[in-house]
């Protein structure tokens, strides 16, 4: 029976990190996926495994996973000449963009949809309040898309760094102080 318990714990826990990196790949909630497993894991074996520090680990790098990517269309849009305007726009229309997406085209369209969306917002915000050429303004907004991509791979490598971080605490944890 215990042998059964073990097979089910780390099938669910492979389940949910595998689900968690793709849905880090779609701009997801991913890494809350992965932190949910390690926890599972860290209560159902007796709390021997990663310990506080490891968890706290976890949750710092879910935590910065997620600011990283909300912040990368924003800083896009800055280094291809947008204004502090123009990246909140790129925020904002990733966000609006996620959502107008996802019905359209469930799963996938949630990606394109955030990438379209703070390309659209940054140049639309570009061209509307800064007054810049159409051309200026959709080179910032190619910089608002292409860091919102680089923001989503910098969320899965943050999901990558938790699971090295889990392996290097697998062992005995420490107690809690």
């Amino acid at each position: 029976m215990a042998t059964f318990g073990a097979v089910v714990l780390w099938t669910t826990f492979s389940l949910l990190v595998i689900s968690g990196l793709l849905l880090n790949m779609l701009g997801l909630f991913g890494n809350w996926l992965i932190l949910l497993g390690l926890i599972i894991v860290w209560v159902s074996t007796g709390f021997i495994h990663f310990g506080w520090i490891g968890i706290g680990i976890f949750l710092a790098l879910a935590v910065v996973g997620e600011i990283f990517e909300a912040g990368a269309s924003a800083l896009g849009a800055q280094r291809f000449g947008g204004t502090k305007g123009t990246m909140v726009a790129a925020v904002v229309g990733a966000i609006g963009g996620g959502v107008l997406g996802t019905p359209i085209l469930p799963v996938i369209g949630t990606l394109l949809g955030a990438i379209v969306g703070s390309f659209v917002a940054a140049a639309l915000y570009e061209v509307v309040q800064s007054e810049k050429p159409l051309g200026q303004a959709m080179y910032t907004g190619f910089g608002a898309a292409l860091g919102k991509v680089g923001g989503i791979l910098a969320k899965f490598s943050m999901g990558i760094l938790m699971l090295l971080a889990a392996w290097l605490t697998r062992g005995e944890a420490l107690p809690a102080p």
